[in-house]
């Protein structure tokens, strides 16, 4: 093996481990914050894979797409929303976990039973070099053109959503049910916080 392999293995596995270890934590981890940074990490770790395979556009589109906005979206929604909720018992959580550990676990042995049962062709197609960024761009508004608007449009959904459920309590009227809000309470609420937050 020559330096430039080993090198190459040595950041496949390390990228490979942290996109694991990374996943494992915005799942399993309860603070909802450290899931959505961890997600960032996430989307480095793949956008570095990308560089391995010599797909520099896609990897510097991974980050301006889902590094730069997508999580900068995850992250202003739950700092936005941020409703504190009394905590209460789940009903039925052990048979919720059996059931989406089932389902996870079917997901993993049927991408492993297609990685191993599929006829990969090697070495692989012939890179296409500096025409690659105009294919791209030519599927990308021509056979991908409704997927990528479709996107867009649930993103901003999304971001109106998180807006509007973040400032419910300074409405006058609930946005959902249309039914009057006790401003006096909210405010009677606000106060504890204020005083605490003010500088002495």
């Amino acid at each position: 093996m020559t330096i430039s392999s080993i090198t190459q293995l040595i950041c496949f596995v390390a990228l490979s481990a942290t996109l694991v270890l990374g996943a494992l934590g915005v799942v399993l981890l309860p603070n909802i914050v450290y899931s959505a940074f961890l997600l960032g990490g996430v989307f480095l770790s793949v956008a570095g894979l990308y560089l391995l395979l010599n797909a520099s556009f896609v990897a510097a589109a991974q980050v301006l797409v889902y590094v730069g906005a997508v999580n900068v979206l995850i992250l202003f929604a739950i700092m936005l929303v941020n409703k504190k909720e009394n905590l209460a018992a789940i009903p039925g959580l052990g048979l919720r976990r059996l059931l989406s550990g089932a389902v996870c676990g079917g997901l993993f042995l049927l991408l492993i039973r297609v990685a191993f049962t599929t006829p990969w062709p090697l070495p692989g197609p012939e890179p296409v070099g500096e025409e690659a960024t105009i294919r791209i761009g030519e599927h990308l508004f021509s056979d991908y053109l409704l997927p990528f608007e479709l996107a867009s449009v649930l993103l901003l959904m999304s971001m109106i959503g998180a807006i509007v459920l973040a400032r419910r309590d300074v409405l006058s009227s609930d946005v959902i049910t249309g039914e009057a809000v006790d401003q006096g309470l909210i405010e009677k609420e606000r106060t504890p916080l204020l005083l605490e937050n003010s500088p002495r």
